[in-house]
């Protein structure tokens, strides 16, 4: 449930309110009784820091999982398809994993350079 600013303008009241987006915004004051109870805009309460969860978890992750698992069971026999898949899996693997790592900052370096 999200944490929602409020603020009275009759008395500059100010709280932090946990409630659910489906709730009533509050309208009287806790404090003053006035019916002058706003809720606040505030900033996200989160950041996203490094190379980005996108790239690294879903896009190139999603993909060869989805891939590993078809491979074995279309081809039917276990012990000739868990070597190939692994083989396949393994050459998949490292080639898009330092791709998406070295474009980002690649193309930003690139266009800074170019400009």
């Amino acid at each position: 449930m999200p944490i929602y600013a409020y603020k009275c303008s009759s008395c500059g009241f100010a709280k932090d309110v946990l409630q659910k987006m489906s709730d009533t915004p509050l309208s009287v004051c806790p404090e003053c009784g006035a019916s002058a109870f706003e809720k606040q805009v505030t900033a996200a309460g989160f950041q996203l820091k490094g190379s980005g969860w996108y790239v690294t978890d879903f896009r190139d992750g999603g993909g060869k999982k989805s891939e590993a698992p078809t491979a074995p069971a279309a081809s039917g026999s276990g012990d000739n398809a868990k070597p190939a898949d692994t083989s396949s899996s393994s050459a998949a693997s490292p080639a898009p994993a330092p791709a998406p790592a070295p474009a980002p900052a690649a193309a930003p370096a690139a266009a800074k350079s170019g400009d």
